[in-house]
């Protein structure tokens, strides 16, 4: 490989020394996935023989000359963070924190405020690039309101590690909520979601939507559990919606008049880590979520909830 480097990008040389695809190819020599070797290629900075390529499923011949550009991120000014995080985890791959209530993940153009992304630049944690310069290290997001584990990664190996298994869903995380009203029983909720017609900010389980599955299991009272077995926006409050329960605070899809945050909490994270080692890692409540249990529920001999889940897992499996 030969490299040359300018002060706005990177231009990375290769010989193709068999004949192979060239995502495969190039997914090998940039040690990133697929999916990203198909970006740079959308983007046009994949060149063979001095000719853009098209798609990624190109057969290279031997001795083939590929150059890739690679532009350097521009990180954009960090806003100063006034709060701090809990770290549950962390060693020279990845970080599981705690997100609190009230923070927003990443920057968008509506956001003013300081997000996590800016307390781990702040904090001058290496962070991945793969998914751009809003999202550094950034494998999956839970929404401002909500609360709870959230995976960073430190490397591009390790994102691309971790991202593969969001994708197959052996990543994921059982989450907390308290709802208007007890559920009766666990229910395995299946329907499509997509836009809602009627209110573009809302979803809705519609016709042509995406599919969709959520298995809820009554834990004390209103305290409810849930665990997603697909990754669709706002999965959780449109499938409580569909049988009549919405979560506390969630003015969205259920009550307009009140006060508390959303009561929903990402609150145990399972994933294997790229050293082979399965992980499960439990992020504690916030004091809002714990002074809205209900009366008779003893929170500090919880434990983990996946033993629950197995015991269900079922219902969802057909």
């Amino acid at each position: 490989m030969k490299m040359v480097s300018s002060e706005n990008e990177k231009l990375l040389h290769f010989t193709a020394d068999k004949i192979e695809r060239l995502d495969k190819f190039l997914s090998e020599k940039l040690d990133v996935s697929r999916n990203q070797v198909e970006g740079l290629i959308k983007k046009e900075l994949v060149k063979i023989n001095k000719k853009t390529a098209k798609k990624g499923g190109i057969k290279l011949k031997q001795n083939d000359k590929i150059e890739v550009t690679i532009p350097n991120l521009k990180e954009k000014k960090t806003k100063k963070a006034d709060f701090d995080i809990p770290v549950l985890y962390e060693d020279d791959d990845l970080i599981v924190i705690n997100k609190p209530p009230g923070i927003v993940v990443h920057t968008a153009p509506s956001v003013k405020e300081a997000t996590l992304v800016d307390w781990l630049k702040q904090n001058n944690y290496s962070l991945s690039t793969i998914a751009g310069e809003e999202r550094f290290g950034i494998v999956h997001r839970i929404d401002k309101e909500t609360s709870g584990a959230l995976v960073i990664a430190k490397n591009n190996k390790t994102h691309a590690f971790l991202s593969a298994q969001l994708k197959d869903k052996s990543m994921g995380r059982y989450y907390l909520m308290l709802l208007n009203a007890p559920l009766k029983e666990a229910k395995c909720i299946d329907a499509p979601i997509g836009r809602n017609p009627k209110n573009r900010i809302k979803m809705a389980v519609v016709n042509n939507g995406k599919n969709a599955k959520t298995l809820f299991v009554p834990f004390f009272e209103n305290l409810t559990a849930a665990k997603l077995f697909t990754g669709r926006t706002h999965q959780i409050r449109v499938h409580l919606s569909r049988i009549g329960r919405y979560i506390i605070g969630d003015t969205t899809y259920g009550a307009k008049n009140q006060n508390s945050r959303v009561m929903l909490h990402a609150y145990e994270l399972y994933l294997t880590h790229p050293n082979g080692k399965k992980l499960s890692i439990i992020a504690p409540i916030f004091d809002d979520f714990k002074q809205n249990l209900p009366k008779g529920f003893n929170y500090e001999k919880m434990g983990s909830v996946a033993d629950i889940f197995n015991d269900y897992n079922r219902m969802c499996s057909k």
